[in-house]
């Protein structure tokens, strides 16, 4: 089942057209993916990184913009995993503005790694447990 979030598309992020900066874009879905932690798992993304020292770097990611994000959007996010391996996650993203318009999708592949070596390492099995229930597909 996809976590679904809502933010605003901000002033910082237009660009001289008058529509969201494409590096923006991938900058909220940073903060999406952030956010969608405590949801998934029922840990803060900040906890991870500072307490558990665990990080999950984006390692391949393909995007389709599909139709402009402009200033004042309001943007639902859908995200859900759609591989679950042994250290890596893939992420489906799907914006969808106020209209219910898909403005932008996304695959993401993230790796777990541990913050000190940057070396990566098997998810954990809490964690594990949150992301398998938001796997396309899951109930």
């Amino acid at each position: 089942m996809a976590v679904t979030l809502q933010r605003s598309v901000e002033f910082s992020m237009m660009d001289m057209a008058k529509v969201a900066y494409y590096p923006s874009i991938y900058d909220l879905a940073h903060r999406f993916f952030e956010s969608a932690w405590e949801q998934m798992c029922g840990v803060s993304y900040v906890t991870m990184i500072t307490e558990r020292r665990l990080g999950f770097p984006v390692v391949n990611i393909t995007s389709e913009f599909l139709a402009p994000l402009r200033y004042g959007d309001t943007i639902t996010a859908h995200l859900s995993i759609t591989h679950l391996g042994t250290a890596s996650l893939g992420w489906d993203y799907r914006f969808e503005n106020q209209e219910g318009t898909v403005v932008w999708t996304s695959q993401q592949t993230t790796v777990c790694v541990n913050m000190e070596t940057m070396e990566k390492q098997a998810i954990p099995d809490d964690l594990r447990k949150g992301l398998s229930e938001h796997s396309q597909g899951s109930e």
